[in-house]
């Protein structure tokens, strides 16, 4: 990788990999990660997911959400709903077992709010 990204900048390879271990060195860069294709591994329908929660089980629902195999990341925040999160599963019918099964299912959930995503144009 730093090859080409060192033709692209028109600098050295060596050069690319001192600032990327630099940048890893100051924390700037956390990790690095692959981009899964969901429906490549049959998942085909992709959702965020807002959910609504009593405030004193706030971060209890949040990890317990974060633990669904099905769930890509999970976080607190403000705004229209108390948790957002992000969901890959196989279809429509599984997203709504998921959600009235099991996350509907977690004490402290007051309401459920998915939105399927329908076409990723950047991320």
């Amino acid at each position: 990788p730093y090859t080409e990204i060192a033709k692209r900048l028109n600098l050295s390879e060596s050069t690319v990999r001192k600032r990327v271990q630099a940048l890893v060195e100051e924390g700037v860069i956390r990790r690095f990660t692959i981009e899964v294709e969901p429906s490549r591994l049959g998942l085909r329908t992709v959702a965020i997911i807002g959910v609504d929660v009593d405030p004193p089980r706030l971060l209890e629902v949040a990890q317990r959400l974060s633990q669904l195999h099905e769930a890509r990341w999970v976080a607190t925040s403000t705004g229209d709903h108390m948790i957002m999160m992000e969901v890959w599963i196989s279809d429509g019918r599984a997203l709504t077992r998921l959600i009235s099964e099991r996350i509907g299912r977690i004490e402290g959930v007051k309401r459920v709010c998915p939105a399927i995503i329908l076409e990723k144009l950047k991320g």
